[in-house]
């Protein structure tokens, strides 16, 4: 089975100072403190592929939601050495707007989607503001115009993309939400995008509050652990500043690009 490389590329993330309960449901945490987000597009390489997992928001998502822009994702991406312009696969682990944001920017790309992802973001369910807030209209619209453009491949369940690396529907965050497995040298390791935010989400079990199925969040948390053989150090949650933190930089003067697929250093 092929190897591959992957990297956690960090582009955006809070004010520092936001508040621990924001991210569990009601009751799951009493503790005070802070618990910032960080934001993660994912690159993965190798056997002459780059395919890139999310595409982040831009400048006026931040501005519109109080997000610090760190770095503009395609910008980010070329000090990884990726030529949005040439991608040929893109996976969206969902549509919610700091995951499928400048879709513009890889007009070379297929994208990857969950076929009840889009029928979530485009169904019933929108009509209720708790629900459809986390999307950005202008983003599902671009989406559905992929997919009369012929450039989304959709997906049902699981199902492999390429050789080593496959797509599991998850759900519990969103209708459709996927996380995605690749194999590396030191073992299958889950992207898990949203499926939790933190590790402290699975770890405890307790569910981040913007969910729209919390029975499917939690059998995901399951899932996810199953599909990394139970090994905790190949489970990469979606917005947690420890990622950057624990995993290895490749390029010291660029300390938001870490290696996902070396053991963690701590």
């Amino acid at each position: 089975m092929p190897a591959y490389e992957v990297f956690a590329l960090r582009y955006a993330a809070t004010e520092p100072d936001r508040p621990r309960s924001e991210n569990f449901l009601p009751g799951m945490d009493l503790h005070a403190g802070a618990m910032p987000l960080d934001y993660y597009i994912w690159l993965i390489r190798g056997h002459e592929r780059e395919i890139v997992v999310d595409t982040g928001f831009d400048t006026e998502s931040a501005q519109q939601r109080g997000r610090r822009l760190i770095h503009q994702p395609v910008e980010i991406l070329a000090k990884a050495g990726v030529d949005a312009s040439k991608v040929r696969d893109v996976i969206l682990t969902h549509l919610h707007y700091d995951h499928a944001g400048s879709l513009g920017a890889f007009p070379s790309a297929t994208f990857h989607l969950q076929d009840e992802e889009m029928r979530y973001a485009t169904g019933r369910f929108m009509c209720h503001a708790c629900l459809s807030a986390p999307f950005n209209v202008r983003d599902v619209m671009q989406a559905v115009g992929l997919v009369h453009g012929g450039r989304v491949r959709f997906h049902e369940g699981t199902s492999e993309l390429a050789p080593g690396i496959t797509l599991h529907r998850v759900g519990g965050h969103t209708g459709g939400l996927q996380a995605v497995r690749v194999e590396t040298e030191r073992g299958p390791l889950v992207l898990a995008s949203d499926a939790f935010h933190f590790t402290e989400n699975r770890a405890r079990r307790a569910p981040f509050p913007l969910v729209f199925h919390v029975g499917d969040m939690l059998e995901g948390y399951r899932l996810c652990e199953d599909l990394a053989g139970g090994q905790p150090d190949l489970l990469i949650p979606g917005h947690d500043p420890e990622v950057r933190l624990r995993w290895p930089a490749p390029n010291p003067e660029v300390p938001d690009i870490v290696r996902l697929d070396l053991p963690p250093k701590r």
